[in-house]
């Protein structure tokens, strides 16, 4: 990277413009557009995720006080709230939405080759889960939630090598988390872990039939009968029993007619022991369990998502300025996740993020910085073992 040029500026460099510009032309986003075009609204919109900027008038009171800097920075222009708000309400979210998943496309084979924490095997795993964003029904009306209260859903399908979304969708809260198992069209021989609320016997046996593997929590009122038990488990690595079943309901059984596999895993941190279902006889029941420990790497995404990319205070209150923004944090996710990559970095995307988001405004080679903060990181450890 050349240091002349801002952090901020090397970042764009990792953006295809290319591909931005196509789907703009697609959607006809620059119509009657003079000079605040889609691309300078993305990049305005970026730089305010980066930054962890509050609100529109954030964003643009920032850039004003560098108004000097904009052209170095890659910014043509700075622009007034109102100018920016009208632009996230009436120009079309497709263009975020369709972007966001061509960068999904672009970095998620970057990480194929990732490993899994405690699990040793080839397949796709993918961790399937919600997260809502609570709203004023009265501000948001279009997106109604539970108890006359409003809300969104972003429904996430997260590979587990590398931490990347495979798969976004963004709804009103009272759409019910197992709808998306309608949507999703599975990978043969992909493993998919869900909690409870996936329990929807057509739609898993839907899934198996494609030849698929799921892993989910067990109702407690789940009604079955063990066909047959492996008595060859090892208690001391918290299994408690291995088990093939058949459902009993009568609607259970007619949607998934075949025979399950059950694993009781005792869980001594929380002190309570977790019981799934699957359809995968290839694992070993142990790899069930620690399989499905790893759902935790979606929690902590959402959590990522919620408190780093300026989420909770949403930047516009139509549907389609609310999808611009979920779309822009979710490719600010990705872009920096491709900067790890390229960079070869060891640092996590979260520390990352939040060493460019302070230097946006060096001049410093990102490469370089990175590796200061790895080595000054490295010799804090390295000290802290000396004092122990």
């Amino acid at each position: 990277m050349n240091s002349g040029k801002y952090v901020f500026a090397q970042l764009l460099q990792f953006i295809n413009r290319y591909e931005f510009d196509k789907l703009v032309i697609k959607f006809n986003g620059d119509y009657r557009t003079r000079d605040f075009n889609c691309w300078n609204q993305f990049i305005q919109l970026f730089f305010g995720q980066l930054t962890a900027r509050n609100s529109l008038r954030d964003i643009c009171t920032c850039l004003k006080a560098h108004r000097n800097k904009l052209y170095h920075l890659g910014i043509k222009q700075y622009v007034n709230q109102s100018t920016l708000s009208r632009a996230n309400e009436n120009r079309d979210s497709r263009i975020f939405a369709d972007f966001g998943n061509y960068l999904i496309q672009e970095v998620r084979p970057l990480y194929s080759g990732s490993s899994i924490p405690d699990v040793d095997i080839n397949n796709e795993v993918f961790a399937l889960d919600s997260t809502t964003v609570s709203l004023s029904l009265k501000l948001f009306s279009w997106a109604p939630g539970k108890y006359s209260r409003g809300a969104i859903k972003i429904h996430t399908l997260l590979d587990l090598r590398g931490s990347i979304p495979s798969y976004i969708l963004i709804t009103d809260g009272k759409y019910h988390d197992s709808n998306v198992l309608d949507v999703i069209t599975p990978e043969v021989n992909a493993i998919y872990v869900m909690d409870k609320a996936y329990i929807d016997f057509k739609a898993l046996y839907r899934m198996h039939e494609s030849g698929a593997f799921f892993i989910s929590r067990a109702k407690t009122t789940m009604d079955f009968t063990v066909i047959e038990t492996n008595y060859n488990i090892d208690e001391t690595t918290g299994l408690r029993s291995d088990k093939v079943i058949m459902l009993n309901g009568y609607k259970s059984k007619k949607l998934y007619p075949e025979p399950l596999r059950l694993v009781e895993f005792y869980d001594d941190k929380k002190d309570t022991v977790l019981t799934f279902i699957t359809n995968n006889t290839f694992a070993s029941a142990l790899e069930i369990a620690r399989l499905y420990r790893n759902r935790w790497q979606i929690e902590i995404f959402f959590k990522w998502i919620k408190q780093n990319l300026t989420i909770k205070k949403l930047w516009g209150h139509s549907e389609n300025a609310v999808n611009i923004h979920i779309w822009v944090a979710i490719c600010t996710y990705l872009i920096v996740a491709k900067v790890k990559h390229s960079l070869k970095s060891e640092l996590s995307i979260y520390e990352i993020m939040q060493i460019l988001g302070i230097s946006v405004f060096d001049k410093t080679p990102i490469q370089e910085l990175l590796t200061e903060y790895q080595i000054n990181q490295d010799v804090k450890e390295q000290l802290k073992l000396f004092g122990d």
